[in-house]
């Protein structure tokens, strides 16, 4: 079943349930700042993506910019930061099996429907 990490404050995450509702497939929606993901769900989704940790990073994000940005961070604490820091999580991401996107923008989602 497809899940999509959802924030329902963010414009690109409605935009993409209303594709997948469209879509007709089954999904299930994952509302990630109040259910967080583990260090290991977030190292298993950056592999899914196949991307370095700190491109799933909202580096525009007031935490980010007061507590991480111009520090020298390894994956590890990245990881870690988006753990305790949610927010920091970009948005949404799909997972289709063992493959996902970064809705960004939102056609990306319709790669992997």
């Amino acid at each position: 079943m497809l899940q999509i990490y959802h924030n329902n404050r963010c414009s690109k995450s409605r935009l993409g349930v209303q594709l997948l509702e469209a879509s007709g497939k089954d999904f299930e929606i994952i509302n990630y700042l109040q259910k967080v993901p583990s260090k290991e769900e977030l190292q298993n989704i950056i592999k899914m993506l196949a991307i370095q940790p700190i491109e799933l990073v909202r580096k525009n994000e007031k935490i980010w910019k007061e507590n991480y940005k111009g520090k020298e961070l390894s994956d590890a604490e990245i990881i870690n930061a988006m753990h305790e820091h949610p927010k920091l999580i970009e948005r949404p991401i799909v997972i289709n099996g063992n493959r996902a996107v970064i809705g960004r923008p939102t056609e990306n989602i319709s790669t992997i429907l």
